[in-house]
């Protein structure tokens, strides 16, 4: 529910995806419950989803019913599927959940690996993250859902600069039919990341492409998207 209620409204990069894509095979490393793999499989694209949280790929086999979809419990810093695919993907902030040099090394390691002669990797990065607090900035606006009569919320209230990532934090507050309330925090930490380090991280291993973007909208930082050539 959190991460469909936090992450699944994003959809401005999906016609990046869809044109990346072309006849497939995908692999969407983070692939969480589907949001990119569902939307290339209902156009007839076959994916492979990899995530290491089980409960996510459970969630996204049962949406991608009678779908061109696998899934793939590992983690995308090590992984060995024994295939190989023309495009591999990574939206959103994927690669910056990483922790660090090391994860991402891994990660570029393995996407390599998996990728045919000439293949595509594209990697979504977060550059342009803005601080704020809640006790002396306006806040964005919650993200709600309501199912069954309980109403779902979660607001951002905090991103904080810890030098070599950043750290956001979200209330959740859950309301029930009968007007009960529950609530709680979930942090979460972003590696700081742009462009021009991810490119020299991958020099060694691709030929590194022209990047591409994503823009911001109301709800959403925008993308610096990374390509880079096996």
């Amino acid at each position: 529910m959190w991460h469909d209620l936090e992450c699944g409204g994003y959809v401005e990069d999906f016609r990046l995806w869809r044109e990346l894509a072309g006849n497939g095979p995908v692999l969407d490393l983070g692939c969480g419950t589907g949001r990119v793999a569902l939307d290339l499989a209902q156009r007839g694209v076959p994916v492979v989803g990899l995530d290491v949280d089980e409960a996510l790929l459970a969630e996204l086999r049962s949406r991608a019913a009678g779908l061109p979809v696998e899934t793939v419990r590992a983690d995308a810093r090590d992984f060995h599927l024994g295939r190989h695919f023309p495009v591999v993907l990574a939206p959103m902030q994927t690669v910056q959940l990483l922790g660090g040099p090391d994860g991402r090394a891994g990660f570029l390691s393995c996407a390599k690996a998996h990728l045919e002669p000439g293949g595509i990797c594209a990697i979504a990065i977060a550059d342009d993250i803005q601080t704020f607090d809640e006790i002396d900035a306006p806040l964005p606006l919650p993200d709600v859902h309501e199912e069954g009569g309980t109403v779902y919320f979660s607001q951002p209230v905090s991103i904080k600069d810890q030098g070599d990532r950043f750290e956001i934090e979200f209330v959740r507050e859950v309301v029930d039919p009968n007007g009960g309330r529950s609530s709680g925090r979930n942090v979460i930490h972003l590696d700081r990341l742009d462009a021009e380090q991810l490119e020299a991280e991958a020099a060694g291993l691709f030929t590194v492409l022209e990047s591409l973007t994503v823009p911001a909208t109301d709800a959403y930082v925008g993308s610096t998207v990374v390509m880079l050539r096996a």
